[in-house]
């Protein structure tokens, strides 16, 4: 079975489509080789001092680099890439806001064995989320080529519909693509690294989204130092974590907007029900239900 593949052309509505069904979406050549030439050389020194994994899961002979938006200017056009963000706004459109949840670069080298078919939202705890409600939207850019011989992960399809908890290697496929390409997949689709059976070391940018009322798996705001996460832009402050994860959580000191503490004192706009007001919309009929009770309350009053 070869796995499904879209042109760079292809729409959000074409992904989310395909994440809902299927659970994966492959983009092919979704980001210009440059592009991924100056993450690779912004990134290559840190990746040399890695570490190798500690255990059979994050890979013995797997290395694991983050913190890319302190590190490489060069990510951050990869993480705010129109098409990833529209997507990960569909597929997690249940929610207030979304953020970035983390950046990580994942280096498998030669020999390192296939790792273990699971889910990305057991991160939290294992926590048991409603088959209809996506947590995380996942992406893997090919920052080498994905062959099968040098470990391209694999991807169990439609297995996001099911409650089912363990799946054989013989069911998972292959994601095939070529540098630049774009993995798109599901917090709750099984897939996982394969064995790499090449010399060479297979290579992925690793950025996912998640709900904005989640703790984030790479904390954003000690992996980017102060000083430089005032010189970046406000929207992706806002993504990083810089904003109220829904209408009542993560406002600072006496219930002001987070980005206060990158801005003040030229921001500084205190925190209250209607900064949510533009999202009450039909995807999030309780949130709009929850604002119409208090207008209404506040009338009476």
């Amino acid at each position: 079975m070869e796995l499904i593949h879209f042109p760079a052309s292809a729409t959000a509505d074409d992904i989310s489509a395909a994440l809902r069904t299927d659970g994966y979406a492959i983009v092919d050549e979704l980001a210009p080789s440059g592009l991924m030439d100056s993450i690779a050389d912004e990134m290559a020194p840190y990746i040399e001092t890695s570490m190798f994994g500690q255990d059979s899961f994050l890979g013995l002979q797997t290395k694991r680099t983050g913190a890319l938006i302190a590190r490489s200017p060069a990510a951050r056009a990869l993480i705010m890439n129109p098409i990833a963000l529209e997507t990960a706004g569909i597929v997690l459109r249940k929610a207030s806001t979304f953020q970035l949840h983390l950046t990580q670069i994942i280096s498998v080298h030669p020999g390192s064995p296939a790792q273990k078919l699971h889910q990305d939202e057991v991160a939290w705890d294992f926590f048991p989320f409603p088959l209809d409600y996506d947590i995380q939207c996942n992406i893997l850019w090919a920052l080498s080529d994905y062959t099968e011989e040098m470990g391209a992960t694999r991807v169990v399809p439609k297995s996001h519909l099911s409650n089912r908890k363990k799946y054989d290697m013989a069911e998972a496929y292959p994601a095939v693509m070529k540098r630049g390409s774009a993995l798109f997949y599901t917090g709750k689709v099984f897939h996982g690294a394969g064995r790499n059976r090449s010399d060479v070391v297979r290579q992925a940018v690793n950025l996912t989204y998640a709900v904005g009322w989640v703790r984030q798996e790479e904390n954003q705001y000690l992996s980017t130092p102060l000083d430089v996460a005032k010189t970046l832009p406000d929207d992706l402050l806002k993504l990083m974590g810089y904003q109220l994860g829904c209408f009542s959580l993560g406002y600072v000191r006496d219930g002001e907007d987070p980005m206060v503490a990158i801005r003040e004192p030229a921001k500084r706009e205190t925190y209250n029900v209607g900064i949510l007001r533009d999202t009450a919309n039909t995807t999030q009929p309780h949130l709009a239900g929850f604002l119409h009770d208090i207008d209404v309350r506040g009338q009476q009053a």
